[in-house]
């Protein structure tokens, strides 16, 4: 990101407890990026506690994305509105609660109600907690050292929920999965009580209502359509219906959010290349990742036979090359610009995709392993800039906007890969899944090339800071001289 020049608008905090933010704000963050992946290598299991299949374990995974993809924004505008730590703690109790019924579930029905409530939980800590940190973190160095740190933690949470839930399976069954949120959701509201500020906008966008009942809308009808295509047939009537239902509800959705004065997505925001593209771009990676996941935990625990710890200690290099190449990633964004990182992010998403498009029943683990670590270096190098590319794309007044776009679309990317990886191994027998999963490796390799298409044509190598033209804008509480967009 850009350094910049801050005039705080209040007292400033001292360091230490300015640091302590960053870490109560971490902690969030890695609840929300650990409860998006650590379920994945706990599905056999809950499948075979609650008796269930394929279909109903995707709901599982996919009501807490859906739910927390259609929110993210509306969360950001509630927490601007009535306070930011209100918002953050009020999140942490819904996660926390969601949690504790996912844990007791007696059912799958009652596991995806709860797993949808706790997206609603989560989507109110990753866009705020965002918040809270640059309104604690006036120092442009610090502020910049802060968000390196902030992305850092979420490519790890989402690397290493495998590793985790495997472990947890192992040991404690299942339910661990969720019962594991409740003393860090605890500590963390203890914690923001002591040592998180209040702050809000000084002028609150209105909620838009309308625009939020029919994203949630469109979000899961085409999602839902691609996990129940399978069962009702791809050409039933009743898939039909979803399709013509999906499209109309788009349509409404664009007509509405161009008719607003404040609304929640306004579509003209999609003539600037570098958001479309960071948005496209995004939604790939996140597709590319959660097909990765779903196919591993299947075939390596249903196919081979593996534990869910082994299944889950095979994506470890996943989590290493997402660990290491994050931070690695942001200092190229800051010295060279966005494209050298994305491209280096969609050639290694791609080259981990082809390795296993000729998967068999009996692949060496060593391939499996550099497909792995392949797909977490490719994740690493992509997160950073994707954000810089689509918050380049807009004055810097919208920066928020820009960021608010790209996390929704990261959080759909996620849905939707489950969905699609769901749909190609529906009905597979264990001996079969190997070759039902090798259309997933080659949709892998595709969100590569997509990604790199986008690096490629709306990557652009930004200047030097020191040369770029400063103008004040608002975030949150502070008063920023940034960077003037010159494009």
């Amino acid at each position: 990101m850009a350094a910049t020049t801050v005039l705080p608008a209040g007292p400033e905090p001292s360091s230490r407890r300015r640091w302590t933010v960053l870490a109560v704000c971490c902690l969030s963050m890695f609840l929300v990026g650990l409860d998006t992946t650590v379920v994945n290598v706990g599905l056999p299991a809950i499948g075979s506690g609650l008796g269930v299949g394929t279909r109903s374990l995707e709901w599982t995974v996919d009501a807490y994305t859906i739910v927390l993809a259609a929110l993210l924004i509306s969360s950001g505008a509630l927490a601007d509105r009535f306070g930011r730590r209100r918002v953050f703690q009020c999140g942490l109790a819904v996660f926390g609660a969601a949690s504790l019924v996912c844990a007791l579930a007696p059912s799958v029905g009652a596991l995806v109600a709860a797993r949808a409530v706790q997206g609603a939980g989560a989507s109110m800590l990753s866009p705020v907690a965002l918040a809270i940190v640059v309104n604690a973190m006036p120092d442009p160095r610090e502020r910049a050292q802060a968000i390196g740190v902030w992305a850092s933690v979420f490519g790890l949470s989402m690397a290493v929920g495998p590793v985790t839930g495997g472990a947890l399976v192992e040991g404690f069954g299942w339910r661990s999965l969720f019962w594991i949120n409740a003393p860090v959701v605890v500590a963390a509201l203890v914690l923001s009580a002591v040592f998180v500020p209040e702050s809000r906008a000084p002028r609150a966008r209105r909620l838009d209502v309308p625009g939020q009942v029919l994203l949630t809308v469109v979000i899961a009808v085409f999602i839902g359509v691609l996990i129940e295509g399978p069962r009702i047939g791809w050409t039933a009537p009743a898939a039909f219906g979803a399709y013509a239902t999906g499209a109309a509800v788009t349509v409404g959705f664009v007509w509405v959010e161009s008719r607003r004065a404040e609304p929640l997505m306004d579509p003209r925001l999609f003539r600037s290349p570098s958001l479309s593209g960071a948005a496209v771009g995004a939604t790939a990676v996140f597709v590319a990742l959660n097909v990765t996941l779903l196919l591993n935990t299947l075939y390596l625990q249903h196919g081979r036979g593996y534990t869910a710890l082994a299944a889950g200690t095979v994506t470890l290099p996943m989590a290493v090359g997402a660990t290491v190449c994050a931070p690695w990633s942001g200092r190229l964004v800051g010295r060279v610009g966005p494209r050298l990182p994305l491209i280096l992010g969609a050639v290694f998403i791609t080259s981990g995709g082809l390795c296993l498009t000729g998967l068999e029943p009996h692949t060496s683990l060593l391939l499996l392993l550099l497909a792995s670590l392949l797909i977490g270096v490719g994740f690493g190098f992509a997160n950073a800039p994707l954000t810089n590319t689509a918050v380049s794309g807009l004055p810097p007044a919208r920066a928020g906007v820009a960021g608010a776009i790209t996390s929704t679309a990261r959080q759909f990317g996620a849905a939707l890969g489950i969905a699609l990886a769901g749909a190609l191994v529906s009905g597979a027998e264990p001996a079969g899944l190997a070759r039902a999963s090798r259309p997933g490796w080659l949709l892998v390799a595709a969100c590569g090339l997509l990604l790199l298409t986008v690096a490629l044509t709306t990557g652009r190598r930004t200047g030097a800071i020191a040369s770029t033209p400063l103008r004040s804008v608002m975030v949150g509480d502070t008063k920023i001289n940034s960077p003037v967009n010159l494009k």
